[in-house]
């Protein structure tokens, strides 16, 4: 497994690879990886001659410095796991080569990002677009795979490589799970015993939505009270959003009539997590 920190070192060999008529599929992480990461990679290395893992842990995603400096970092481990699963080439670069001083172009993608995450995380999503922007055009990839469980974000990757004409194709796998139900998440390491099992609750919430929908329920506002309820429970909870939205706009709905999304963001502690459920007709 290759390692390579340059973007130029990184562009120069997707040219050669491309011009050797290799698919080239990418993972963008940003490290402290665990079996969703580990499934992206699997996928994407069964689908292209060359997998390419990028690990970045992006500033411009952070909107409290705080965060950024708690994000979990093991990249002796995530390397090791890396190459386990099959990836060929590591772009690892450094902050100073991903914007390096007097940077001052970035991707906005506006719409999609003005509800949920984008309401609770402002500049999230300018830093995620264009970091993947220009993951996109350093890397060369044919495919790139994106987590189900950032469902927003993996909504807005797809809106903007359409709007720009990027010439990428996004996979969006669905969420890995413990077998609990809770999704994985980085930010899982941080959870004491009694925030896992608080954190539990999320996934009873969603599960209660989606049998609700399959009941034949209707009102997407008495179903997310009644998830609201089952969090709320929790002493160590604290709701930032529940909502039902349209699947592709995210726009949030009072009735169900066909796919809906239920989507969540919730304080465990001092952890923040994220989870969803993508419902069909």
């Amino acid at each position: 497994m290759e390692i390579v920190e340059q973007p130029e070192l990184m562009q120069d060999l997707a040219d050669r690879l491309r011009r050797e008529g290799k698919q080239i599929g990418l993972v963008p992480t940003m490290g402290a990886l665990h079996d969703g990461h580990l499934s992206l990679m699997r996928r994407c290395r069964s689908e292209n001659d060359t997998s390419v893992m990028s690990l970045f842990v992006n500033p411009l995603q952070f909107n409290q410095k705080s965060d950024l400096a708690a994000y979990p970092r093991d990249l002796e481990g995530d390397l090791k796991k890396a190459e386990a699963a099959g990836v060929d080439l590591v772009f690892a670069p450094t902050e100073q080569a991903m914007y390096p001083e007097g940077f001052q172009t970035f991707v906005t993608v506006e719409e999609l990002t003005r509800r949920w995450e984008g309401e609770f995380r402002p500049g999230h999503f300018r830093g995620v677009a264009t970091v993947v922007a220009k993951l996109c055009t350093i890397v060369k990839p044919h495919r790139a795979y994106f987590g189900q469980k950032d469902y927003q974000q993996a909504l807005v990757v797809e809106r903007m490589v359409r709007d720009l004409y990027l010439d990428v194709e996004i996979v969006v796998m669905p969420i890995v799970r413990d077998p609990d139900g809770l999704a994985l998440s980085s930010r899982n390491v941080n959870l004491s015993i009694e925030e896992r099992k608080a954190a539990l609750s999320l996934h009873r919430s969603l599960a209660f939505a989606e049998e609700r929908v399959r009941a034949g329920e209707r009102d997407a506002k008495a179903i997310v009270e009644g998830m609201r309820r089952i969090i709320e429970r929790e002493p160590l909870a604290r709701v930032d959003y529940i909502a039902c939205c349209h699947p592709e706009t995210l726009e949030p709905l009072d009735r169900i009539g066909g796919r809906v999304l239920f989507t969540l963001a919730v304080w465990i502690g001092k952890t923040r997590l994220i989870d969803n459920a993508l419902i069909p007709r």
